[in-house]
């Protein structure tokens, strides 16, 4: 039975019609040839069916042009693809464009919504009140625009599988690219893991007092990956965005009791009457230094940006329309702007710059308030390494079957064996480097300065160059 639910057939043309506005006259284009395209009259900020796709930016690259060759022998428009990426899903019992916008609008958010919103607090008390609030909303628009850019690239090639397409892509269709591009992902995705693997752990070993703190806390890492790989059998994202509900749901209960406790509390813990009370400044104290700023930069940074998943999310999962992908930036955005702000001026404003912990937790003087607080965010512990779990296994399970689709889109052994033992060894590195570097902060920073800069940031700077350049060769602002 298929898992995902439809209204009528996916291939009714109506239907299809409804969903896109045609791009070109539809005809193949001879290998090697960039569609030619209408432009888009100007920045289509929120998408919509009746967006229009601009100029394809380079012809389609050699690793997927097999799946994307009409009958002729030539390479299909960009809607032609997503015409018949649709209909090698129909009938089939394991169906992965199934994300609708909300759905994707969820998995953003279990994201987001995460423990890391309680390191904002801390950045407050380095940045000043008022720098930090700025800087919060302007790393949330440029991020959003980035995933604007990103959404417009998706949209002109729709052929592209994953991240690694993009950038076998983007640097003129070299195959080490491809390669390049592959390594850091799954190894951005593994540290997260390992990251979650770690903080799961501490957080049992909080819990639970007996068995000596070195031995707990490496039981309770087997433990959590242990959990966290039968959570990650689940093979779509439309499966994965129920948990997502949840999980965002959870930790939103746990930042809000954490910032109500943080209010109501005489004083937060470490207070000594020596210290003085809470200090709150809307500016930087004197003396900071530019390594502080810079790892408030950082730490602002990995909270925002969109992960390197977010153009699976677009291109292999998407449920049509995929013009509506905006409304989901959009909701989050919002969302991140609010939450974030909210949570972080509120606790800082109530513990001050003497008695700042991160993540905010450790600043609760009450340790019943302290647990209850933290305990609400077990399921986006679990849930956040999960979804990149699932991730990173997807790209190598549609890898190792690319030319045997049967087992990818049909419920085999095979097909679920293949997909268990890559999530376990998934699981696995994702252990070893929990404990290999067992130090929160130390991780954090290093998958930071590794990975979160280029992925999201640079990496998309460069997809908007070529946008710009095809416009006739006139720069502009807009993808």
């Amino acid at each position: 039975m298929a898992t995902h639910e439809t209204e009528g057939s996916p291939l009714d043309s109506s239907s299809l019609e409804k969903r896109a506005s045609p791009v070109g006259d539809g005809k193949p284009l001879a290998a090697g040839d960039v569609e030619a395209a209408p432009e888009p009259s100007g920045f289509q900020w929120f998408g919509g069916r009746n967006t229009a796709i601009g100029p394809r930016i380079a012809p389609v690259a050699d690793s997927v042009r097999s799946e994307t060759s009409s009958i002729e022998g030539g390479v299909s428009s960009s809607e032609d693809i997503l015409h018949k990426q649709l209909a090698k899903e129909d009938g089939c019992a394991i169906q992965y464009r199934t994300c609708s916008w909300p759905k994707t609008a969820a998995l953003l958010f279990s994201e987001y919504i995460c423990l890391a919103i309680m390191s904002f607090p801390w950045a407050y008390s380095v940045l000043g009140l008022v720098p930090g609030l700025i800087l919060t909303i302007f790393i949330a628009a440029t991020v959003l625009y980035t995933s604007l850019v990103l959404w417009q690239f998706c949209l002109r090639h729709p052929e592209v599988r994953d991240i690694c397409d993009i950038g076998q892509m983007l640097f003129w269709g070299h195959r080490w690219a491809w390669w390049a591009t592959a390594v850091m992902f799954i190894l951005n995705n593994t540290f997260i893991q390992g990251l979650h693997v770690l903080v799961g752990a501490e957080y049992l070993n909080t819990m639970v007092t007996s068995g000596g703190p070195r031995c707990s806390t490496v039981v309770f890492s087997v433990v959590m990956a242990i959990i966290s790989w039968l959570s990650s059998l689940p093979r779509t994202f439309d499966l994965l965005s129920k948990f997502a509900v949840a999980s965002a749901l959870f930790t939103f209960i746990s930042v809000i009791l954490a910032t109500i406790f943080a209010g109501i509390q005489d004083h937060p813990a470490g207070y000594d009457a020596a210290m003085g009370e809470p200090l709150v400044r809307a500016v930087p104290v004197p003396g900071t230094t530019f390594c502080c700023w810079h790892e408030c930069l950082l730490e602002h940074q990995l909270h925002f940006h969109r992960p390197d998943h977010a153009p699976e999310l677009h291109c292999r999962d998407a449920q049509p329309p995929v013009r509506d992908f905006p409304k989901a930036l959009w909701a989050c955005t919002i969302g991140e702007i609010i939450v974030f702000s909210i949570v972080g001026a509120v606790i800082y404003s109530n513990v001050g710059n003497q008695y700042m912990t991160a993540p905010a937790f450790g600043s609760l003087s009450d340790e019943v308030h302290k647990k209850v607080a933290f305990s609400f965010m077990i399921p986006t512990l679990i849930f956040l390494g999960v979804l990149y779990a699932a991730v990173s296994s997807r790209f190598v399970f549609f890898r190792v079957f690319e030319t045997n689709k049967r087992h990818i889109n049909e419920h085999t052994v095979i097909g679920w064996a293949s997909w268990a033992g890559i999530l376990f060894a998934a699981w696995v590195a994702a252990f070893i480097i929990a404990e290999v570097i067992p130090i929160f902060s130390s991780l954090l920073s290093l998958m930071s300065s590794l990975f979160d800069s280029f992925f999201g940031f640079i990496f998309w700077g460069v997809a908007f160059l070529p946008h710009a350049i095809r416009r006739q060769g006139r720069w502009i602002w807009t993808p």
